[in-house]
């Protein structure tokens, strides 16, 4: 395996503080040391899985193993990469690199100097903390000849979007762009439960998936997710609003992410106002966004001015710090936030 590192690089760019070739986990290849850092576990747990079917598939004798580097038994390292009565290939999963033992450290730095021809050692660091850095830096610098992975965190819409996208792309199924949409809206604060509703779409329809197939499948969870909450009040329809609230509430919704989910609409939606006749593709690629979030806020502003929009701002901001424990109740505090935007003024007791 040791002649697997020299293979060509995969699509990306290297870091700059890295000198190794920087890997996509949808892509990744074995190489004597193999970081899989980034807080993202999802990527992480897939770019390891792929690299053990990777190696089962050159050589079915393959042996695994798994460490823990935070409860390392001194010695365990160089036992399991150490070549057996058959030689048989081996790989090492090591997991807890951000919390390391003083023993796992001394004995991984050791291991990088002269690593064991035939095995591959992935070294899982989430980046929680520096611990491990001395490591980590070593294995940049190229000691060992190793690769990275980097899982950066997927926090932002057009970030969600684009890990369902492919998804479907990896397994070649075609999916609407309503679709994904619905299907990324639904499982806005949850990559893991995003990551398995993609997955089971793809292995249960046979053909293309349409928003009707989403709305078969999740349309409890579409109806009542937090972004149908923001389009509903920023639309300004009133009723509507608070009821998918009700909705989403009796169903479990958590209230810090629908008001997450709410200012996170009314953010984009002041980032595109006064962008003029800007087109959506040039104002996306400058403000970090997909032309079709573009194109959405620009239909949402309808009928909002300066004033309105930086009154819901501001009301977002207080209900985000009353869900968040500066209230005793937040569902009170949802309500008095999607009156104020459904209506697009002060929130008035006696009027709502």
């Amino acid at each position: 395996m040791a002649g697997s590192a020299r293979r060509a690089p995969a699509r990306g760019s290297a870091s700059a503080r890295s000198a190794i070739r920087q890997l996509s986990w949808r892509d990744p290849q074995p190489a004597p040391i193999v970081l899989v850092s980034g807080p993202e576990d999802v990527c992480a747990e897939r770019a390891t899985a792929s690299l053990r079917e990777y190696l089962r598939a050159e050589d079915p004798s393959l042996e695994v193993s798994d460490l823990r580097a935070d409860d390392y038994v001194q010695g365990s390292l160089l036992a399991v990469t150490s070549p057996s009565l058959f030689g048989e290939p081996r790989l090492v999963r090591v997991t807890g690199v951000e919390k390391c033992s003083d023993a796992f450290l001394a004995e991984a730095l050791a291991y990088l100097e002269a690593p064991q021809d035939g095995a591959t050692v992935v070294l899982r660091h989430t980046s929680a903390t520096v611990r491990g850095k001395k490591l980590l830096d070593a294995v940049r610098a190229g000691t060992g000849g190793g690769v990275e992975i980097p899982c950066l965190a997927v926090k932002r819409d057009s970030d969600r979007f684009d890990f369902a996208a492919g998804e479907f792309q990896a397994a070649k199924k075609r999916i609407a762009p309503a679709a994904l949409r619905a299907l990324v809206s639904a499982f806005a604060d949850d990559l893991t439960e995003l990551a398995a509703a993609c997955q089971q779409l793809i292995a249960d329809v046979p053909g293309d998936i349409t928003e009707q197939v989403v709305e078969r499948y999740y349309g409890g969870r579409v109806e009542t997710s937090a972004f149908t909450v923001a389009d509903t009040a920023i639309a300004g329809r009133y009723g509507d609003a608070l009821i998918s609230l009700r909705h989403a509430l009796a169903s479990g919704a958590d209230p810090v992410p629908l008001v997450a989910a709410i200012a996170s609409k009314l953010r984009t939606m002041a980032r595109v106002a006064g962008s003029g006749r800007e087109p959506s593709a040039a104002l996306a690629a400058r403000l970090g966004l997909k032309d079709w979030q573009v194109d959405r806020a620009r239909r949402d502003l309808s009928g909002w001015n300066e004033t309105t929009l930086g009154m819901a701002i501001q009301a977002a901001a207080r209900a985000d710090a009353e869900v968040k424990g500066a209230s005793r109740d937040p569902v009170f505090a949802l309500e008095r936030l999607v009156t104020v935007i459904s209506t697009r003024a002060p929130f008035s007791a006696s009027g709502s």
